[in-house]
């Protein structure tokens, strides 16, 4: 299906004009409700990845298209946010045509269009929410706006019976979140990372290992590429690394403190080998591995003051569930990880699939379906509507340092046998 572009590039709107428009999106928001039927595009543009999707109430996936910028990023060393806006200007209109193709509809059967307006780049979410604005007036759908974050949270109930209340932990290399989930609209914010995301430390660590070089990584992510590096350790206890924030009571994460411990790992062993230029540590399979344990370890033991935080006040039903999202989730020895220690502390630990983990369109579509089944209000949406920095839900940070609650550090050779 192809969209003229003409419209969508024009910024010339006049004032009139948008009275209008807006004006016919109110009456078209004040019609829409939910039915198992119901038809929602998503589409998620909030960093490099150019994510649409058409699902439904029912739970059907009916198409989706997904155009990742994960190689060409790789060259500059992370995303480069103007090479990400370019190529979703770029790819957007390919890829909502793709997955109405996809789903064998028009676009006039869907209900609504749901965007994602933070938090997230600011010009990667002006490419998706300008789109979205130029597809609901010429097609008269209404914008359902979507938090990303909220979004990773919820997808995984597409796939699992999970009932609210549940914690949710977002692990991405933008994010490190804990959040009670009481409902579709209500999130309770109990800790975020104080500095670095796990996922930019793991490619920061990646690259500076220079894993590229070896072939078999050379086309993988530096998180992925670490992951499959650890696995050929011979002893992924050579490198020490303490766990943060241990004598903090409080489930706020720090990274940072883990990366300097690499750094000087690392260094160490390129003076011991002399390996400069594009030589490589003959221990980078165990640096990797040490690397990884300890991130899941820092998680990990959050996690559990979170669940002791949560059990005492009464937040949580007596069969808790820990869901597990964001990019780093598809990591299977940090999953893995956080599953053991959510079994020792009778949690149920689910995760959603791979491909919904990192950022894509199914996740953002489904969250319009849950938020128009919970009867949300939505309101007209404009480019003062992105909030690039969005907190989640309502902090209550405080509160869990206030608790003061111990917990005690579970290294990872006594949590997995």
């Amino acid at each position: 299906m192809y969209f003229p572009m003409r419209s969508f590039r024009n910024r010339g709107y006049n004032t009139l004009r948008r009275y209008f428009v807006l004006k016919q999106l109110r009456g078209n928001l004040r019609k829409l409700s939910y039915e198992p039927s119901s038809t929602i595009l998503g589409i998620e543009t909030s960093c490099d990845d150019t994510g649409c999707a058409v699902v439904t109430g029912k739970k059907d996936v009916l198409g989706e298209s997904l155009f990742s910028q994960n190689v060409l990023h790789l060259r500059y060393g992370g995303v480069n946010p103007l090479v990400a806006r370019d190529l979703h200007r770029e790819n957007i209109e390919q890829a909502v045509s793709e997955a109405l193709e996809k789903a064998s509809i028009n676009i006039n059967s869907i209900d609504a269009i749901a965007v994602t307006i933070k938090p997230g780049l600011l010009i990667s979410l002006q490419i998706g929410v300008k789109y979205a604005r130029y597809l609901a007036k010429t097609y008269q759908k209404p914008i359902i706006p979507i938090h990303h974050m909220e979004a990773h949270a919820l997808v995984a109930r597409m796939f699992h019976a999970i009932e609210f209340p549940f914690l949710a932990v977002l692990i991405s290399g933008g994010h490190c979140i804990l959040t009670l989930v009481k409902n579709v609209d209500n999130f309770l914010l109990l800790g975020y990372t104080l500095d670095n995301a796990p996922g930019e430390v793991l490619d920061k660590a990646a690259r500076r290992m220079k894993l590229r070089n070896i072939p078999a990584y050379s086309k993988l992510a530096g998180g992925k590429a670490i992951e499959a590096a650890a696995k050929i350790s011979k002893n992924p206890e050579l490198f020490p690394f303490p766990i943060p924030l241990v004598k903090n009571r409080d489930c706020n994460f720090s990274f940072s403190g883990i990366q300097d411990t690499f750094i000087r790992h690392l260094l160490k062993k390129e003076s011991e080998h002399n390996a400069v230029g594009d030589r490589i540590i003959p221990e980078v399979n165990d640096l990797c591995a040490g690397l990884q344990i300890v991130i899941a370890e820092h998680i990990a033991h959050r996690i559990e003051r979170a669940v002791l935080f949560c059990t005492k006040n009464n937040l949580l039903k007596e069969s808790k569930t820990i869901v597990v999202a964001g990019g780093v989730a598809c990591n299977n020895f940090i999953f893995e990880t956080l599953t053991n220690v959510g079994n020792l502390l009778d949690c149920n630990v689910l995760r959603p699939p791979s491909k919904v983990c990192t950022d894509n369109g199914i996740m953002i579509a489904w969250n319009g379906i849950e938020k128009l089944k919970k009867g949300c209000q939505f309101h007209d949406i404009s480019l003062d509507s992105i909030d690039p920095k969005a907190p989640l839900g309502t902090n209550i940070i405080d509160k869990v340092k206030e608790a003061n609650l111990y917990v005690k550090v579970r290294r990872l050779k006594k949590i997995i046998k």
